[in-house]
Formats: structure tokens, C-alpha cells, sequence
């Protein structure tokens, strides 16, 4: 594996915190502080955000994580 391969998280997280700031700002906060991210995606898909829509598969994949 080659040093840049190594590094994809470092590189896929640009703007730390980006994601739960834009969902504090449109509700998707739950009581406990996490991201509902059902009604996130549903909300960036039906907008066209893919942005948003990626942000949202990078945290579905580190929540995998261990």
C-alpha cells in the first residue's frame, strides 16, 4: 500500500465538523447530540447536495470502524 493510499481518511475529512454544523443548522441533530443520518440523506438527496450525500457515506463507513 503506498503512502498515499495510507492517508485516505486524513484527505476525505477536509472541513472537520462541517457536516454537524450544517445539520444543527437544518435540525437533523437528535436529543443525545448525533446525526440523524436518515433524514440527512433523505434531505440532500431530494436537494441535489451531493457534497452533503458524500460527507454523509464517509460517516456511514467510519461508524463501521472499530
Amino acid at each position: 500500500m503506498t503512502k498515499k493510499n495510507r492517508r485516505w481518511i486524513q484527505r476525505a475529512i477536509r472541513h472537520p465538523g462541517s457536516l454537524k454544523k450544517w445539520a444543527r443548522e437544518h435540525g437533523f441533530i437528535t436529543k443525545n447530540g448525533r446525526i440523524n443520518l436518515r433524514k440527512a440523506e433523505a434531505y440532500a438527496r431530494k436537494h441535489g447536495l451531493t457534497h452533503r450525500i458524500r460527507q454523509i457515506n464517509l460517516v456511514k463507513n467510519l461508524k463501521s470502524f472499530h
